[in-house]
């Protein structure tokens, strides 16, 4: 039997404080793999380790249970939100779209921070801050894992209100990722202006192609 995961804890941002940095933000980013619609990061500063109580990747909750964390986070810390749309995606690929959609985000807080902690291989170029790279940095750290939870509920509920203006692709349930019944959408109706053009399900309707297999954009 595995031992079950270890919840994030607070390790990372305390070595930061412990080097006189006082306020340490979490960054991570919701929506590589869709299909549409935009890849949205949150950066988040905790005062502390106990500041709210349940915090974990964001892909290990219910979407009930992601809502009232993020309602907790946005009330408690500090939180910034950051986008970069499907032109952007297009344009920049999706790897430079999320960084720039981190950078967005640690930009879009209420006070700058003094270091950041980014879920991840990478930090965003450029940024006027000191900064650590975290690999699983969503499951390890609370301030990312916070992160994670704000950016996924508010990429959800945006894909809810986009449905509503392009019904038919059940992005109030799939948020834009590849299932079945997207991709049978999708070949069905056409691609909308919040579809990836890049992205090969969706350029090949576009070129009349059958083959529809994901390209993950990752260069």
């Amino acid at each position: 039997m595995s031992a079950p995961a270890r919840a994030p804890d607070f390790l990372h941002e305390a070595r930061w404080h412990a080097r006189g940095f006082s306020a340490v933000a979490g960054v991570d980013e919701v929506g590589r793999g869709p299909l549409a619609g935009p890849v949205v990061a949150a950066a988040v500063i905790l005062s502390g380790p106990g500041t709210i109580a349940g915090l974990a990747d964001s892909k290990a909750l219910s979407a009930a249970r992601r809502g009232a964390l993020a309602a907790l986070v946005r009330e408690r810390a500090l939180v910034g939100l950051g986008w970069a749309s499907a032109a952007e995606i297009d344009t920049m690929n999706i790897r430079q779209a999320s960084l720039a959609a981190m950078a967005r985000a640690l930009a879009a807080l209420p006070r700058p921070p003094a270091a950041v902690l980014v879920d991840g291989r990478d930090l965003p170029p450029g940024l006027p801050w000191p900064g650590e790279a975290v690999v699983g940095g969503d499951a390890r750290c609370l301030s990312v894992a916070a992160a994670s939870i704000v950016a996924k509920v508010a990429r959800d509920a945006h894909m809810v209100a986009l449905a509503q203006q392009f019904p038919g692709y059940g992005w109030e349930h799939n948020a834009g990722y590849p299932t079945s019944g997207h991709l049978a959408a999708l070949a069905r109706l056409g691609p909308t202006a919040e579809h990836r053009r890049s992205f090969r399900p969706v350029h090949n309707i576009l070129c009349g192609s059958a083959d529809q297999v994901l390209d993950s954009q990752d260069n």
